[in-house]
């Protein structure tokens, strides 16, 4: 009886070669498009290729693989295109192949990159606010690939007009002594291998603050002493008066003067001058009303004419004797 025998098929894995990067020729100017490639052979299945930018993942990469002349294993390739610009200085791109014989421990090459730019420029003050005596310091900060040195400092699209004061050590200009002439624009200037770039600083020199001293106000108690005396003899003499005692100027001599106390002084003054004007333009205006009526004083009874004007003037010579009494 024929003994039957059974075929069993054995599948060998290709474990895939490490992969290489090609393409990149250093350095790489900003702006140029870069075309890496990363390829690997031997793996059984393909393998998977994938692109890092340091750790984060770039999508969307489509890669070739071809089935080898012995249509055993297989060799896989991709190609990464993009433009750099200065933030890719330094960068490591990573090409990772990913295989089910690798034990999840994947295969990697890596290519650093360089990439040369023009530089940029920065002009950083070493006070915000300067004044005059002071000294200042202006440092260009400046960065670029390759590295801008040294740099180039003006004012005013000249040469610095004070060497004496004005010192350039390196990247930094120091102005000694501040002064109101050195107002301006300062221009820091770096150039490269790739380009050229500058930056510009306004300088404005203030004035020193005036610091006022505190004072200390004592008060101080002051009596003041009014002594008014009035004269009454024709009305000029008190329009004088009164408008003396009016007068602010009178009492500048005296100390913290009481203007209320003033003011009322002088009201009572004003009030009892007119009163006394008042009262002694009545008494004249009743004095001669009595006086003319005391002269025909005796006309009154007399009889007849002529004994009237006896009597009156009898009266009149008495009115006379009383006029002259008077006065």
């Amino acid at each position: 009886m024929p003994v039957k025998t059974s075929k069993a098929y054995l599948t060998v894995l290709g474990v895939p070669e490490k992969p290489q990067i090609s393409g990149f020729s250093s350095p790489v100017m900003e702006g140029d498009l870069m075309q890496l490639t990363c390829k690997t052979s031997g793996s059984k299945p393909a393998a998977d290729i994938r692109w890092f930018k340091n750790d984060k993942e770039i999508k969307d990469v489509k890669y070739l693989k071809e089935e080898d002349a012995n249509r055993k294993t297989f060799t896989v390739s991709s190609t990464l295109d993009f433009r750099v610009d200065r933030s890719d200085d330094g960068v490591a791109v990573i090409c990772r192949v990913d295989h089910e014989s690798l034990n999840a421990t994947p295969q990697v090459a890596m290519q650093v990159l360089e990439i040369h730019y023009t530089p940029s420029v920065k002009i950083i003050p070493s006070t915000p606010f300067p004044q005059e005596g002071q000294s200042l310091t202006l440092t260009c900060e400046s960065k670029g690939k390759p590295l801008p040195e040294p740099v180039l400092w003006t004012k005013d699209g000249g040469e610095l007009p004070d060497p004496d004061r004005m010192v350039v050590s390196g990247r930094e200009l120091n102005i000694l002594f501040l002064n109101k002439t050195d107002n301006g624009t300062y221009r820091c200037e770096a150039t490269n291998t790739i380009g050229q770039s500058s930056a510009e600083y306004v300088l404005i020199v203030h004035d020193v603050p005036t610091t006022l001293l505190p004072t200390t106000i004592i008060p101080s108690l002051t009596t003041a002493t009014v002594t008014t005396t009035v004269t009454i003899t024709t009305s000029p003499t008190t329009s004088e008066t009164t408008s003396r005692i009016r007068d602010p100027n009178s009492l500048a001599g005296q100390n913290g003067p009481d203007h209320a106390l003033i003011g009322g002084i002088v009201a009572v003054v004003v009030f009892v001058t007119l009163c006394s004007i008042f009262l002694l333009g009545r008494y004249l205006a009743r004095h001669k009303g009595t006086y003319l009526t005391n002269e025909a004083k005796g006309a009154e009874d007399a009889p007849d004419a002529d004994t009237a004007i006896i009597n009156a003037e009898g009266s009149q010579v008495n009115a006379e004797e009383k006029k002259e009494y008077f006065i």
